[in-house]
């Protein structure tokens, strides 16, 4: 009995004491935050001085991890809203002794998902959305009924001629539409407003090569996954993409299945709208939705003319090709000198890189005759060719 005891006590001392240590490292990663905000430090100073002794850590946590874009630009009241609001909905959570305070950091008062613009929803959710959730009693249930009841509420929608991919909640509302990322991050703020761990998952590109995709993951004794603005009969794990989901590729970069994490990690998220950007990081999340297959989990190789093909590297070579089309025509250097132009592609590949390669020469046509086009003279050598055109009637919305 006196060794159980001793061995209890051992317990609770080791664990006050990895408290302490990370409060500890939170502390001095914060200071050093402050330290690479520039201009800006005033503010966070302010933010970390103006909080609640209870909810010092929670600006820590934000310092500690947030990227050097909001360092330099998010203001002191920013971040004391979305704190006092965050503290505010996890303690009245009736789920509250169920999440971890690092849990609560990193999937409650984190007020973002990617590289979306930085709203200030924080008030304004909860008191939209406290009231919905009033008889949840788990925060799996309070994430179904916002899922059932958002867009409807703020008259929004999926459509894929959304202004662009990665809005932020209010972008979202304000447009009244929205892809399925933009859709996923407004889900996720909402359910982080009323105490809901929350997170944005995705796969770069399903492995049967159909596209990307977003979800919204939450926490009930356990991650599961949902569609946003896609509720499932009021159930979760439960989405149209489970079946794509299950044959994500863990080894694959761009197969693999990830969630969001505020929190740094040695993971990031390839966000395919601008895959320069390196600042979201992530957790590869893909064993809990891929089915189990024999041997390895990398992709089979295709076969072109008796070679064995990459299709990752095609598809690398493919984004590569865009970059380079990006740049000016004068600093490009010659296009077979390229070494993504020796790489082999897969035929859908290959009429991407076709499409992107007509485009940029249309552009450059209009660019180099344009003089021509307004004098109305096209030139050749010493020949020259007066001509005259009208436009009338109005273009069509669609073609």
């Amino acid at each position: 009995m006196k060794n159980r005891c001793l061995s209890v006590l051992l317990i609770v001392l080791v664990l006050s004491g990895a408290g302490t240590l990370w409060a500890e490292d939170l502390s001095a990663l914060a200071e050093s935050a402050i330290s690479r905000a520039g201009d800006n430090a005033g503010e966070l100073r302010k933010a970390l001085d103006g909080a609640a002794a209870d909810q010092k850590q929670g600006v820590r946590f934000l310092l500690a991890n947030m990227p050097d874009r909001d360092l330099e630009s998010l203001s002191a009241q920013f971040v004391l809203n979305q704190v006092r609001y965050a503290y505010r909905a996890w303690n009245e959570a009736p789920w509250r002794s169920d999440i971890s305070e690092e849990m609560f950091l990193n999937d409650v008062l984190a007020y973002c998902c990617i590289n979306e613009r930085r709203d200030d929803w924080r008030e304004d959710f909860y008191e939209r959305f406290k009231p919905l959730v009033a008889d949840a009693k788990t925060p799996g249930a309070a994430a179904v009924i916002i899922n059932e009841k958002l867009c409807p509420l703020l008259k929004v929608r999926f459509s894929r001629q959304r202004p662009k991919a990665d809005q932020s909640p209010y972008e979202t509302i304000e447009a009244g539409m929205a892809s399925c990322t933009g859709l996923s991050v407004l889900l996720v703020a909402a359910c982080r407003s009323v105490g809901v761990p929350a997170r944005l998952a995705g796969t770069p590109l399903w492995a049967d090569r159909s596209g990307n995709h977003s979800w919204v993951e939450v926490w009930d004794d356990g991650w599961h996954y949902t569609g946003g603005g896609e509720p499932s009969g009021g159930k979760l794990d439960k989405a149209w993409f489970a079946g794509k989901a299950a044959t994500a590729r863990r080894d694959s970069r761009f197969h693999a299945i990830y969630a969001t994490s505020f929190k740094r990690t040695d993971v990031t998220f390839p966000l395919v709208w601008d895959r320069k950007i390196d600042y979201v990081y992530a957790v590869n999340v893909t064993d809990r939705y891929a089915k189990p297959t024999e041997g390895s989990n990398k992709p089979a190789a295709k076969k072109i003319e008796g070679r064995p093909m990459d299709v990752e590297a095609s598809l690398h070579a493919v984004d590569q090709l865009k970059r380079y089309l990006e740049a000016s025509a004068d600093s490009r250097g010659p296009i077979a000198g390229q070494g993504f132009a020796a790489v082999a592609l897969t035929r859908e590949d290959a009429r991407k890189a076709e499409r992107l390669l007509w485009a940029d020469h249309v552009k450059t046509i209009k660019a180099s005759r344009a003089d021509e086009m307004e004098a109305r003279l096209l030139k050749s050598g010493d020949l020259e060719m007066p001509f005259h055109y009208t436009v009338s009637g109005f273009s069509p919305e669609t073609v």
